[in-house]
């Protein structure tokens, strides 16, 4: 269950098809199922209404991609009546009160009683962090919701351990990875000699999950991070490209005078072939993280930097306590300072095929879907 649908932009598109397509690949029978009490987002008009025939016809086009025809549903909970696409409600309710797991991706999934027939849903937390100090807060809410699901995973991968300071309060956190099939980002194509590391983002989303937590804020937003080294380019002597929508000027031209291409994130967003092309076309990835994976030391990793991975291109990420699981070497670099992220620039281009192969290697190793989901199902006792 997931909201490819009603946010039908590429990276979310790409996000859910990896489960889909990784546990076909461990033989599973698998439906993907939109129950939604939110009004759906257009992404070619930019509009939010009451209407699901753009998510109707977006899944309906995945489901002929990537093998799962007619077993897919979008649900609209906020209209009368509870109309769907796809599948109709009655065979909803069967796959409900029948399925061995229903995965909760992203964590987003609204209850309904419906749903509720099921003791076998897994909750999968991709923004690891809120949900935490919110149960430390003491948040009926959020306790209730997470204590009505079967087992609990996160991407957080520090969560529940030391080097996470949110204390657990009895909730059993598994770590867990985005599963990537990795074939389907795999190319041969070497980079252009033009090719610059890249990045696609939002550039701003506080304000949704922003959270204060012992007196400290802690924001859901990449962009105080991407401003803190917006002098990378320059420091590092290479020209870096972001794709995302900085509507301020002043911010807009800092990036600029620093040695930054800023180009529009629109197309890509709309269509998940060509974010696709766009990430195999690049050097590299170079990105930060949000504020709160950054200073929580949650161990989260991008979802996006693993396609980079994939693919072959060698990432340069901020550090958020990952690396004491993998990477911090050849194909995935981390940083915490400018000068860290110049000598990761010299490493890659002094040896650009080695640190190639080790991003797929990475991939391949830490999260290719199969193995990923194959041990978030094994430890979740299905």
């Amino acid at each position: 269950m997931g909201f490819m649908g009603s946010m039908p932009i590429a990276g979310v598109i790409w996000q859910h098809v990896h489960y889909v397509v990784g546990l076909q690949q461990l033989g599973h029978d698998v439906f993907y199922i939109e129950d939604s009490a939110r009004l759906p987002y257009n992404p070619e008009t930019f509009e939010v209404n009451n209407e699901f025939d753009y998510a109707a016809k977006v899944l309906d086009r995945l489901a002929g991609e990537f093998d799962f025809k007619n077993r897919w549903a979008f649900c609209a909970r906020y209209l009368k009546n509870n109309p769907t696409a796809g599948l109709p409600l009655k065979k909803i309710r069967r796959l409900y009160r029948d399925a061995d797991a229903i995965l909760n991706i992203c964590g987003t999934q609204e209850f309904n009683d419906d749903l509720l027939k099921s003791d076998r849903i897994i909750y999968v937390e991709s923004d690891p962090g809120v949900e935490q100090i919110k149960i430390d807060q003491g948040v009926k809410s959020t306790i209730d919701y997470l204590s009505r699901h079967h087992a609990l995973f996160t991407f957080g991968e520090n969560v529940g351990t030391r080097k996470f300071p949110v204390p657990r309060h009895g909730f059993k956190w598994h770590a867990t990875r985005q599963p990537i099939v990795t074939h389907l980002w795999k190319t041969n194509r070497v980079p252009k000699r033009a090719a610059v590391f890249t990045s696609i983002a939002n550039w701003s989303t506080s304000g949704l999950k922003d959270i204060t937590w012992r007196g400290r804020r802690y924001l859901w937003s990449k962009s105080r991070e991407f401003l803190r080294f917006a002098a990378a380019p320059k420091r590092a002597g290479e020209k870096f490209e972001l794709a995302t929508n900085i509507q301020d000027l002043c911010a807009r031209e800092k990036f600029e005078g620093n040695g930054w291409r800023l180009v529009s994130p629109l197309q890509m967003s709309i269509d998940y072939w060509h974010y696709r092309d766009y990430i195999q076309q690049s050097k590299g990835e170079f990105t930060a993280a949000k504020d709160q994976y950054v200073r929580l030391n949650t161990g989260w990793f991008s979802d996006r930097s693993a396609c980079y991975l994939a693919a072959g291109r060698p990432v340069i990420t901020q550090e958020t306590g990952f690396t004491k699981n993998y990477g911090g070497e050849a194909g995935l670099l981390a940083f915490r300072s400018l000068g860290e992220i110049a000598d990761a620039v010299k490493k890659i281009n002094a040896d650009y095929p080695k640190h190639s192969g080790a991003a797929r290697q990475i991939a391949r190793e830490i999260f290719e879907a199969e193995k990923v989901l194959k041990s978030l199902l094994d430890r979740a006792g299905i």
